[in-house]
């Protein structure tokens, strides 16, 4: 799979930003996403780059554009220092017209001289070639193979198999036959988290509700050439949402692959497999995912995971009778409610909150 680079940038320097992308796409080796880098009206470098950080490398484009002035320390240090380096990722810094950053962002390639382009190139490469994708035994069911070239490669279609080592094998000699493979690992999650995860793969940023999300999701696939392999599938009727058709082929296997993910990835997912089996976990494991997935997800916009996790909180607290809880968790949907245009339904569950959490209350979510 090819790797990812993440490029942050003003929109005054979207020209230089789109020439960098195009530099680096046809002589790095990694797959930019340009669209997704660049900043909102109101958003910061910091929060970007927070984002950034579902790709493999993350390049900050450091300009007058895209700092405050002023920019205290305390506000940039964490997220294009301390977080990068805590969660392994891959940070450089281009330095764009005039501006001089602060020398303790690190390393810094001058993006004012194809020089500096090519430095930067140089560094790209040299961590693309420590890019290791999962490892699986070696696998010699030829038949299979040819079979599935066939099916998947020769034209858009869709597969199931049993073996973990023949999907991975399939996808490390198809992978000229694509413009790119795409893995989800579905063992013990959600669709809306795996429509997440593959939002974040792609960089898109899906902030509406799950079946918006997953139409999205099936209009950008299918209009590519991609190779979408879901491993772990417990039932492959489940899966149907991600045959997305069109150009789009789709594999599925009932065994699961080696787990892949950054430090912040599987905080996500730790926290999202706690609300799941809520039933046999304590309160405040409970309580404390929750509130560590809804900062996460509420970071990178993934609200439809976020008004799941939210839900599943709701019902949680409900168990328990802990209103304090029930009155956090409606809050947060009633927003994200409210973001979605259900505003009836927000009132009313904005209502139930006012009315009754302060006594004791049971109401159940399917009446939203």
């Amino acid at each position: 799979m090819t790797p990812t680079l993440f490029p942050c940038y003003a929109s005054p320097d979207r020209d230089l930003a789109a020439t960098l992308a195009t530099f680096l796409d046809r002589s790095a080796g990694v797959r930019v996403f340009f669209g997704e880098g660049e900043m909102r009206p109101g958003e910061d470098l910091a929060a970007k780059a927070r984002e950034a950080r579902m790709a493999d490398i993350v390049v900050p484009l450091l300009s007058r554009n895209s700092v405050p002035v002023p920019w205290p320390r305390s506000q940039w240090e964490g997220a294009l220092i301390d977080e990068p380096k805590a969660e392994g990722v891959r940070i450089a810094f281009l330095r764009c017209a005039d501006y001089t950053p602060p020398r303790v962002l690190a390393p810094q390639f001058d993006g004012r001289s194809l020089k500096g382009w090519r430095e930067l190139k140089r560094w790209i490469r040299d961590r693309v070639a420590s890019y290791v994708p999962p490892e699986t035994p070696p696998c010699s069911e030829s038949g299979d193979l040819e079979t599935l070239s066939a099916t998947l490669a020769d034209r858009p279609g869709s597969a199931t198999v049993a073996s973990v080592n023949l999907a991975f094998e399939f996808a490390r000699v198809s992978g000229a036959d694509f413009d790119e493979i795409l893995r989800l690992e579905c063992q013990d999650r959600t669709l809306a988290a795996l429509a997440g995860d593959l939002a974040a793969q792609l960089g898109l940023r899906l902030e509406g509700e799950l079946e918006n999300n997953l139409a999205r999701l099936r209009d950008f696939c299918s209009a590519r050439r991609f190779l979408l392999l879901l491993d772990g599938v417990l039932s492959a009727s489940a899966m149907h949402e991600f045959v997305f058709g069109g150009r789009c082929s789709t594999l599925l296997c009932a065994e699961p692959g080696p787990h892949v993910g950054t430090p912040e990835e599987d905080a996500l997912r730790s926290a999202q497999r706690v609300l799941l089996d809520a039933k046999n976990a304590g309160f405040g494991e409970v309580c404390r995912a929750a509130q560590m997935g809804r900062s996460l997800l509420r970071d990178q916009g993934r609200i439809a995971e976020m008004y799941e996790l939210m839900r599943q909180w709701y019902a949680a607290a409900e168990l328990r009778g802990d209103l304090r809880i029930l009155d956090e968790s409606s809050r947060e949907m009633v927003w994200i409610l409210e973001g979605w245009g259900r505003y009836d339904e927000a009132r009313r569950l904005d209502y139930h909150r006012v009315a009754e959490c302060g006594e004791q209350m049971f109401l159940p979510l399917g009446d939203f």
